[in-house]
């Protein structure tokens, strides 16, 4: 005999759901996909008017015969074509060498100035991972130049570089009798070497403070076990913590070399509209190749070689260390 299954009279019976009620969960899932990107829609819009509307009307004033002129109604200006970028990069006249000087100039400015930043900050972060009375006041200390705004930190470091009353010079020629006479810090060759100074002081605390984050990461076990093994201070940075940090550091050094390279407002605020020679940073270069000769084509046209030379460094960077990074996971 064959039983047959008899469902039990107090058991719900399973209802299939109408197509409507099975459309419900996709366009819930749907609302919940787009939300971020409409949360996220006014701070693009804001962005694209603040910074994608000026750069193209740049790169279109680049290939214009932009003078004072035209300054009412840019829009009226003759088409130049290349013109403006034949004057630039062209290292034989007198405005292509003085651009060329200036990139070198920042080139090496650039170098010095990360290389510092990145030395300090990770010193800095390694040093204050040890429990120490002190730490935390040390750790506010070494982040008040970042916290500063620019304007005011640059401007009173341009009063104590001044000549006759400054403390730098009070401090080298007046107490310590270094020199026959108070230096010229803020002409001459030493404005480089001021400006470089002024860089790193306010560069290296956000050096500092990311290592600082990226140590966090590292387990105090690895130190323990190299420690346990013999490994003194030395080996444990250069086989622990510096590989640990290997892409922190890659980020870190990509965000202060574009920072530093495009800086304007230290040089701008501590030599003003006309920078000594051994200063002439691009950024101020442009500035002054724009608003001193009125010559606002070929600024734009060296502004946007300046962005282009930017993007092939980074996408270069990013490029090798991307590959460095897979390399060295297999």
């Amino acid at each position: 005999m064959t039983e047959t299954a008899v469902a039990h009279p107090t058991e719900p019976a399973v209802r299939k759901a109408t197509p409507g009620e099975a459309r419900a969960p996709r366009r819930s899932g749907r609302r919940r996909i787009a939300l971020p990107y409409l949360l996220l829609l006014p701070a693009l819009l804001l962005e694209l008017l603040v910074h994608l509307v000026p750069m193209l009307m740049g790169i279109a004033m680049s290939f214009k015969e932009l003078t004072q002129f035209y300054i009412r109604n840019w829009g009226d200006a003759p088409w130049s074509g290349l013109d403006n970028y034949t004057v630039a990069v062209d290292f034989d006249a007198p405005v292509g060498q003085a651009l060329l000087k200036s990139f070198l100039t920042t080139c090496l400015f650039t170098v010095l100035s990360v290389g510092l930043c990145w030395l300090l900050g990770t010193a800095a972060a390694i040093f204050l991972q040890e429990n120490f009375r002190g730490r935390g006041f040390l750790r506010t200390l070494f982040l008040v130049p970042y916290a500063l705004p620019v304007y005011a930190a640059v401007i009173t470091w341009a009063f104590m570089f001044q000549r006759d009353n400054g403390l730098i010079n009070h401090v080298l020629h007046d107490q310590l009798g270094i020199g026959d006479s108070p230096a010229f810090w803020l002409i001459g060759d030493n404005a480089f070497w001021t400006l470089l100074v002024v860089s790193v002081w306010k560069g290296w605390p956000f050096a500092f403070l990311t290592v600082m984050a990226g140590l966090q990461n590292i387990p105090r076990d690895m130190y323990e076990a190299a420690a346990l093994d013999g490994a003194g201070v030395w080996k444990q940075i250069r086989h622990i913590t510096l590989p640990s940090l290997r892409s922190v550091n890659q980020v870190l050094v990509l965000v202060l070399f574009l920072w530093t390279f495009n800086d304007f407002n230290t040089p701008f605020v501590l030599f003003g509209k006309a920078a000594p020679e051994s200063a002439d940073l691009i950024s101020l270069h442009i500035y002054q190749s724009s608003f001193q000769t009125w010559n606002f084509g070929t600024g734009s046209a060296m502004s946007v070689l300046l962005l282009l030379f930017l993007l092939v460094v980074t996408g270069v960077y990013l490029l090798l260390t991307s590959r460095g990074r897979k390399a060295s996971d297999v």
